[in-house]
């Protein structure tokens, strides 16, 4: 037998070299390159074919544009991510750890929305999931015709396809979870050509692929989970959910790092993007949405895990703050801004002494702008940890990304430093940059009232923040430097 033809495929770009090499000649990338078998089978024509026919150009203020139509999944954390529901034809994926939830999450949505469609009254149903067109005209009820916001029950329910589990054990998780009863179709396979089969034939309005990774189409040799693979199946499933109307999710692997597993394409090809994050010892779990072309980006859903499946977490805040009967030092609460909610989240810090070499360690925050503060915090407030070791740690697992943490850092660092704590019911927010100023955050408003509604009565915050009407039950010190808001903290001693 002749040797099969092998070819080296980057992971993080999808480019091929005919030889090994230690850096990817595309995008740079090290150590990407990953032996693959070398597709042998003729392309079938028109493969790609375009989903519409060629239109002429048209200027943008005459093209018709209408608000996309939303299912909601009856999960309110999870609308809320998605930016109020599943729009027809979306393509999501999510990605997260193994038995951080993900499986679990999508069939109590499934449920709720096969539930859903279904309605009060029961109806005829075919072998497909349909309603039989003959029984609405038994009833007396004009025969459906296009989709509106109820286009689960129009569309035939909903398909789970599992690829990593048999169907006897996805019915198991549903004992589980308590879902009894339920009517959510399940297929188990991996083979892309027979799913898009059976996509075709069902006809669903939302289709869950678990996961992306162990489907394999017969047009490729390549083994499931490699890059063409992926890449190949994740294209065919999206132009058919395009096509048909159908929307899918997709459920991704994640690497080591934290990132979805595969080409970086995949996370272009889609929709929306969508992280489940959390500490598995821990029974708070978070969804963010990293990418959405129907909603807003950065927002965040939290679920508790329980016995009977993920929970929506009305009050975040509450989680992320620690119960301390006195105020203790290196302690201090912000207010951030996850899309469009405002969360309370408690920057603890812990600076000890250290020896010739101190060690700056973040969680949940940027390890390198924590160096930048410490710097700042020398020059501008003469406070100096050049010979200490300093952690400092968000509350909950929670991960914040946005420089209005910046002055609850600093303060909460020197707090422990003086050994002395922050006052009762004291917040802080706010940018601090290089030249010792402290910038406003955006929508300073929303996070002095979530903060006062919370009980809070002490906050520092930068001067163009300060509201120009009090707020009840809150006192307010504007700052504009950092010298200013140590020095005002000094007063609150």
């Amino acid at each position: 037998m002749a040797k099969e033809k092998t070819v080296y495929t980057c992971g993080e770009c999808g480019g091929s070299s005919s030889k090994w090499l230690g850096q990817c000649p595309h995008c740079k990338a090290w150590n990407s390159l990953v032996e693959t078998v070398a597709e042998t089978v003729t392309p079938t024509k028109n493969r790609f074919a375009a989903l519409a026919s060629t239109a002429e150009v048209q200027a943008l203020a005459d093209i018709e544009a209408a608000d996309v139509e939303r299912t909601p999944t009856g999960l309110d954390e999870l609308d809320r991510v998605l930016g109020g529901g599943i729009v027809e034809g979306g393509v999501v994926l999510i990605g997260g750890d193994p038995g951080i939830g993900k499986s679990t999450l999508l069939l109590q949505a499934l449920d709720n929305l096969q539930r859903g469609s279904m309605g009060v009254s029961s109806v005829a149903v075919s072998s497909q999931g349909d309603e039989h067109p003959a029984s609405r005209q038994a009833q007396g009820k004009p025969e459906r015709r296009g989709r509106g916001p109820h286009a689960v029950g129009e569309r035939g329910g909903v398909l789970y396809v599992t690829g990593e589990e048999s169907g006897a054990q996805v019915a198991l998780r549903a004992r589980r979870l308590g879902l009894e009863g339920s009517r959510v179709q399940v297929l188990a396979e991996i083979q892309l050509e027979k799913i898009l089969a059976t996509l075709e034939v069902q006809q669903p309005a939302v289709a869950v692929i678990d996961s992306i990774q162990t489907v394999y189409s017969d047009q490729l040799t390549s083994a499931p989970g490699s890059v063409a693979q992926v890449r190949e199946c994740a294209a065919h499933l999206t132009r058919a959910a395009k096509a048909s109307g159908t929307s899918i999710v997709l459920v991704g692997h994640v690497t080591k790092e934290g990132a979805l597993a595969g080409p970086r394409v995949l996370e272009h090809m889609v929709d929306t993007v969508l992280y489940f994050e959390g500490d598995t010892h821990s029974s708070f779990r978070l969804i963010r949405a990293i990418k959405n072309r129907f909603g807003a980006v950065n927002e965040i859903g939290v679920f508790a895990m329980t016995e009977k499946g993920l929970k929506g977490v009305s009050n975040p805040s509450a989680i992320f703050l620690s119960q301390h009967a006195e105020p203790v030092p290196g302690s201090c609460v912000m207010v951030t801004l996850e899309g469009t909610r405002p969360l309370l989240v408690e920057i603890q810090a812990l600076v000890d002494s250290g020896g010739p070499s101190p060690r700056r360690l973040s969680v949940g925050l940027d390890r390198d702008r924590l160096a930048m503060l410490l710097a700042v915090l020398h020059r501008h407030a003469g406070v100096a940890c050049m010979d200490q070791d300093v952690f400092v740690n968000a509350v909950g697992g929670v991960r914040i990304s946005e420089p209005a943490a910046d002055l609850a850092v600093l303060l909460s660092i020197t707090s422990s430093l003086r050994g002395k704590p922050l006052p009762k019911g004291f917040i802080a927010f706010g940018e601090v940059g290089l030249a010792g100023e402290v910038r406003p955050a955006p929508r300073g408003q929303e996070r002095l009232k979530e903060a006062a509604k919370l009980g809070f009565s002490v906050a520092v915050v930068p001067k163009a923040n300060a509201p120009k009407k009090a707020i009840e039950g809150l006192t307010i010190y504007p700052v504009e430097r950092v010298e200013e808001a140590i020095q005002a903290l000094r007063g609150l001693d």
